[in-house]
């Protein structure tokens, strides 16, 4: 498997040219098992396991796991602001830095995986009650210089949920840990 294959191994997020309920739903399905899914394949890792990079020069598993926490958070907060301001410029953050910090190297994977359970929850309540209208709001992302509706952002965030698990499933495939 190449480097690109490692770091993407489902695939660029691209965009869907339309969003049909359907699919939409299967979005939130996938946002919403999202931290079920993620225990499942984590919670019987040893610590020398959750410290080995998913490829070489990426994050290592506890990063990953942590990084899901970090950035789920970030998009709960981004959808309240999407819902009750007009057109917010969201404030975006280092994702890269963040990795780097203790709380993502070194702690203990359980706290971000309440983090996880917790911030699903909320999410996937607001997620089932959008209405058409509130799917076509937006937000603004200042270091992509454009508008991303809510419809697109949980396209997006399903994506992630299931790239980053697959950096999970793909490293314990290879490693002989399943």
């Amino acid at each position: 498997m190449n480097l690109n294959q490692l770091k993407f191994p489902i695939g660029t997020f691209q965009s869907a040219d339309t969003i049909t309920p359907d699919l939409l739903k299967q979005y939130i399905n996938d946002i919403s098992s999202f931290p079920q899914r993620l225990k499942k394949e984590v919670q019987s890792l040893s610590d020398d396991q959750l410290d080995t990079e998913y490829r070489p020069g990426g994050w290592t598993i506890r990063q990953v796991v942590n990084h899901c926490a970090d950035s789920h958070m970030n998009s709960l907060m981004r959808l309240k602001l999407a819902l009750t301001e007009d057109r917010p410029v969201i404030k975006p953050y280092f994702e890269d830095r963040w990795a780097e910090l203790a709380d993502s190297k070194k702690m203990p994977i359980e706290p971000a995986l309440s983090m996880l359970e917790g911030i699903h929850a909320r999410w996937t309540v607001l997620l089932k009650e959008l209405t058409p209208e509130d799917l076509k709001r937006v937000f603004i992302h200042p270091e992509h210089g454009k508008e991303f509706s809510l419809d697109e952002n949980i396209g997006m965030y399903a994506w992630h949920c299931n790239h980053h698990l697959a950096h999970i499933t793909g490293l314990k495939i290879s490693k002989g840990w399943t």
